[in-house]
Formats: structure tokens, sequence, C-alpha cells
């Protein structure tokens, strides 16, 4: 056998179990519930066939996406997905031997990309009331860490900085370049790009998967200084995001309202659902985002697999540091809440009363 660089075959790799899901209610991986705009299935349904058979074009995309944003266009580059650019920011800037800097837990395919690049990795814990270790994070700063990512909202805790204090750090680390995944900013409304243009040392990463719903389209963005965003094309191939996303990605800018009414009718929902759980006196956490952490009475595995019995799915959070014992919810309609709930509550207090 041929074996890889030394880095890969010490590599565990990031996986998700994301087969036979269509079927159920996928309350797991935080996608739409509803799927895009109409606009984008008239698109790609409108495509001639000579389309198909032609290397993708991408004239327009990171205008439009720079518009929504109000940004000069050479902040901005589209990517196949945000994973593409995490990989790309890696690649670009994560040396052998520098220091990799972020929080646990947190978005399970940084540390892989680190890994690859032989990087350290120093992951600071989140505290178990979930507040962000800003203080353990700004101590760490001083090092001068080769990159140091901030998921915010954080995935899975909900956790949620000011665009002020995620600011305030990358000024207080000029040497470090700063990622600020903002994968959720649609349910937030809080981004650190208006106030981080012209930091040399910042790039926001933004996605349509969630509010635009084209999550299996594969398309995401990276917003930074242009010096950053030029770094990130040079190690990026010349066709990654394919015809389909470039056309559902255009018409989904295009229908704006239609992302709107999705934020807020899931906004409404996450509201009444952990209005809920508070009644139930389950413990939740989810300042941020389009998902919650839930805490179930009793063992958190035989209710996910009860709720997987009833066609509903959620995330585990098994083996995580600091959440242990919790799933993750995503909210989808209150209809979809509903349902959520009226298995919850048979499940979960069922179970807790069997285990006293």
């Amino acid at each position: 056998m041929i074996k890889a660089k030394p880095e890969v075959e010490a590599l565990t790799p990031y996986v998700a179990p994301l087969e036979g899901r269509r079927s159920l209610l996928r309350l797991d991986f935080n996608e739409s519930t509803v799927g895009p705009s109409p606009k984008v299935l008239d698109a790609i349904r409108g495509l001639p066939p000579d389309a198909y058979a032609a290397y993708p074009e991408y004239a327009g995309l990171n205008d439009a996406f720079a518009t929504t944003l109000g940004a000069p266009v050479s902040h901005v580059e589209a990517f196949n997905g945000v994973d593409a650019a995490i990989r790309a920011i890696f690649d670009a800037y994560g040396e052998k031997g520098s220091t990799f800097l972020t929080t646990v837990p947190t978005f399970g395919y940084y540390e892989p990309c680190a890994q690859q690049q032989g990087m350290v990795i120093d992951e600071v814990p989140y505290a178990d009331d979930l507040q962000y270790p800003l203080a353990a994070i700004t101590r760490k700063l001083e090092t001068r860490p080769r990159l140091f990512f901030i998921c915010n909202p954080n995935n899975p805790t909900g956790t949620l900085l000011a665009p002020e204090t995620v600011v305030a750090l990358a000024r207080s680390a000029p040497h470090t370049l700063v990622v600020v995944d903002e994968l959720y900013v649609a349910f937030t409304g809080q981004s650190v790009v208006p106030l981080a243009l012209e930091l040399p040392n910042v790039v926001a990463l933004h996605s349509l998967s969630k509010a635009a719903g084209i999550a299996a389209l594969r398309l995401g963005f990276a917003v930074g200084h242009p010096t950053i965003v030029e770094r990130l094309r040079r190690v990026t191939g010349p066709y990654d995001i394919n015809m389909f996303a470039v056309v559902a990605g255009l018409a989904a800018l295009a229908d704006p309202d239609h992302m709107r009414r999705y934020m807020v009718e899931v906004l409404a929902a996450k509201s009444w659902t952990m209005d809920e759980l508070r009644r139930l006196g389950v413990r939740h956490a989810g300042e941020g985002g389009n998902y919650i952490l839930v805490w179930p009475p009793g063992d958190c595995e035989v209710a996910v697999k009860a709720l997987r019995g009833q066609g509903i799915l959620v995330r585990s959070m098994a083996g995580k540091a600091v959440i242990d014992g919790s799933f993750r919810l995503s909210i989808g309609t209150l209809e979809h809440m509903r349902r959520f709930m009226g298995a919850f509550s048979g499940v979960g207090l069922a179970h807790s009363r069997s285990a006293r």
C-alpha cells in the first residue's frame, strides 16, 4: 500500500450520517424544511440542453451576493459550499507547525482541515453555561496563532457574540487570520462584515444552504479584504462550482422575500418551541441560529432513536465536550415543530418516568 503523507494517515475524517433521510422530518442538519424559492426551480428547469455540455460561467454571481451585503465585489468570492471555502483557507494559510485556535464544541470540519496541514490545534472549551470563553481566547491570541476560527452563532451551542466584540478580537491580533463562520447570520442579522471589510486579517463565511434552501447545490461565499480573497482564489479549482449552483444562486438572490418569509417563520417557530420546552421543564439552549440544543430527560440516545422511530431526525451530541447528553434540534415551520413537540412529549416524558 502506498501511504499518504503522515498527517493524512493520522487523520480522522469528518463524516456526517446523511443517508436514508429524505422520507423523514429532517430536524438534524439545520437545513431548510421548505426548500428554495419557486424562482430557483423555474430557473433550473429552464436551462437549455447546451447548458449541460458547457463549463459553468460565473459572471454576475459575486456581484449579486456583494449587492446583498452592500460590499464591493472585490471583497467577495463564491465557493462550492462554505466547506470548500474553509478548505481553501487552510490550504492558503495553514502552515505546518503553526497554531490553529478555536473553541470546543464547534463545527467539526475545522479540526480535520487543520490536522491535514500539520497544524497545532488549540481548542478552548466553552463554559458549562455555554458562554463564549472570551477571556481565555483573548489571552491565546497574544501568542499569535496563525488561524483563529470563530463560529458565530456557534454550531452547535448557538452562542452569539456581538460583531463589535469579534472585530475587537481581530484588531488585537493583527498577525492572525480571523475567520468568522457566519453560516447562520440570516437568522441573527448580526454580521461582522460591515465593520471588518477594511481589516486585512478578517474573512467572513456565508452560505445559501440554510435560509435560501439550496444545500444540495453547494454554494457559499468568503467575504473579506481583497488580498485574502485573492489568495483563496489561487488555491481553488477553476470550475469548482457547478452550473446548477450558479443558476440557483442567482435566482435565490433575486427573491429575497422568500428567504425573509422563511426566516420570520423559523424564528417564530423557535420561540414557540423554546416556550414549550420551558413548560415541560426541559433544559435547552440556543441564542442564535435555526437550531437549539435539547437535554431530554433520561437517556439522550434512547430519545433520539425513539424520535427516529416516529419519523423525526435530530442530531445527537453524544461524546462532545460540554454538551454530552443533548441533541441538536433544527427548527422548521411551526407545523413541523408542533409535530416534534407532540412526539418528544411522549418519548421524553415517558422515558423519564420509566427511568425513575
